[in-house]
């Protein structure tokens, strides 16, 4: 593990970005029993993280939990139904993930350095070149091979097996070689149905 400045604080801080998470309505089954669903997806994160990279800085413990925080704020049905529409969506919820992840830290006595660094982190700036980003969107997409994927597919009964290995594809090419190298030796646990095409995928 990383050493961290002020263990307190950043207990502190992860209770906040779970009290936002705790306030979303909607819910998710997991463990026999409901969770709000951000939360439940920003402890994934953590958990994550923790299996793949323990020795995480302070800055990406912080992002990989404020990740999704208070998504449903902004619904996708806002946005028109066209690519342009999905792109528009998704960089407002960059900004407003990591301006509100920015705000509670400065609540919780972070300094402006830091605000930046986890900012910067949680709105995906600097993928494949700033280390600290590329390290959360490796955690995103293992968790959303072991997590999401399955009900995934389930929610597009209508997309057949070429838009299926495309998708698998552009996820694992967003994804540094330890987090190949993390997903195929059995660390996460994959999908079963689609472990066959997701192999096929990544060839």
């Amino acid at each position: 593990m990383s050493m961290i400045a002020d263990p307190a604080r950043l207990t502190h801080t992860i209770e906040l970005f779970d009290a936002a998470n705790a306030e979303d309505p909607n819910r998710e089954s997991a463990d026999g029993r409901k969770h709000p669903k951000e939360l439940l997806y920003a402890r994934r994160m953590s958990e994550m993280l923790e299996r793949f990279a323990p020795e995480a800085s302070e800055a990406v413990r912080l992002a990989c939990r404020a990740q999704h925080i208070q998504r449903w704020m902004i619904p996708r049905k806002d946005y028109p139904m066209t690519p342009e529409g999905y792109q528009r969506w998704r960089t407002t919820l960059y900004k407003f993930h990591a301006e509100t992840a920015g705000r509670l830290m400065q609540e919780a006595g972070y300094d402006q350095e830091m605000i930046e660094r986890v900012k910067q982190v949680v709105g995906k700036r600097g993928l494949k070149v700033n280390p600290e980003t590329q390290m959360m969107e490796d955690v995103v997409d293992l968790v959303f091979i072991e997590h999401y994927m399955a009900g995934f597919v389930v929610k597009k009964p209508d997309y057949d097996e070429a838009k299926w290995l495309d998708i698998i594809r552009k996820t694992w090419k967003k994804m540094s070689s330890r987090a190949h190298d993390f997903a195929l030796a059995g660390k996460i646990k994959l999908p079963e149905a689609l472990v066959p095409l997701i192999l096929k995928a990544v060839g």
